[in-house]
């Protein structure tokens, strides 16, 4: 698969005489894009070679992951299920553009509380749902596994050898792993997590290979899904200088970081970098009800 390394040109890179590329992993696929169609992609196989009719997954209202799952899904010719946080859904996802995407797709869904929710990976609770919808794979939240983890590892290319730092935006930390264990000796792996907290730490470490690697813990804008005007006139500012559009769950905030790091000399001067784009770009119109109902900026993407 080739995947472009695009060269960003700002002023700011050249005053301090660095160079950032994105590879452009959300031009994948026009709804499985970026780090889910990594991972979703050997799990796809694993389902099929082990004679699954059904896949299961886990996801919030406005999941990236919960998107993909249901586009691969019909792709693939396999049923799909979400279970979906939030009970008070259930009479009103068709307001929701990334559920309705998904439904579009055949994904069919389980609406429960925020407490139920919680007991996702204990087995009684699997137990109900298989016992409700018979037999199922099942993919974690996020889509974060050891086979996730192998499709992850995929990102980097032979070409990308040349690059001192890679960076990547993280949510359950599969993504970041994977590029962790693909780099190379002489490389730094930095992650933007999503959440606040570094406890993200621990579920990286449990599939990264190397040592390498750091978190710029920072950049998350008071949590997970959390945005304000100053994000939004970034990501709308960077999109019309460059014609890159960003997320503003993942991708936006990283490359703010990764500039802000720029802007007070965190990397060394001739440093060539490269920024993951992971997809997510489904989950703008979602996040614009959002900002409109708070009387914000809108994303102009």
């Amino acid at each position: 698969m080739n995947v472009v390394n695009q060269e960003v040109f700002l002023p700011i890179l050249k005053q301090h005489q660095v160079s950032l590329f994105i590879k452009r992993e959300d031009e994948i696929h026009p709804f499985i894009s970026g780090n889910k169609y990594r991972k979703l992609k050997y799990n796809l196989v694993e389902a099929q070679n082990t004679g699954y009719k059904t896949i299961l997954t886990f996801g919030g209202a406005y999941s990236n992951h919960i998107a993909a799952t249901a586009c691969a899904g019909k792709e693939y010719g396999l049923k799909t299920l979400g279970v979906i946080r939030g009970e008070e859904l259930a009479d009103k996802w068709s307001e929701n553009p990334t559920l309705t995407l998904a439904h579009e797709h055949g994904m069919e869904f389980v609406f429960v509380s925020r407490e139920k929710y919680r007991e996702k990976e204990k087995q009684s609770f699997l137990e109900h749902l298989e016992n409700e919808y018979g037999a199922f794979y099942m993919l974690p939240e996020g889509g974060t596994n050891q086979l996730a983890i192998k499709g992850c590892e995929e990102i980097l290319s032979e070409t990308d050898e040349d690059f001192d730092v890679l960076c990547c935006s993280i949510g359950t930390g599969g993504t970041i792993a994977g590029i962790i264990n693909s780099s190379h000796t002489h490389q730094k792996t930095l992650g933007f997590p999503a959440l606040k907290g570094v406890f993200i730490k621990e579920d990286i470490c449990k599939f990264a290979r190397k040592e390498s690697w750091g978190l710029m813990t920072d950049y998350h804008f008071g949590g997970y899904a959390k945005i304000n005007a100053e994000l939004v006139h970034f990501i709308n500012e960077f999109k019309e200088k460059t014609l890159i559009p960003l997320d503003p769950i993942y991708t936006g905030k990283m490359l703010f970081g990764i500039l802000d790091l720029v802007s007070k000399g965190y990397f060394k001067p001739k440093t060539k970098i490269l920024a993951i784009h992971t997809g997510g770009l489904q989950g703008v119109a979602g996040m614009n009800l959002i900002l409109g109902s708070k009387k914000l900026p809108l994303l102009e993407i």
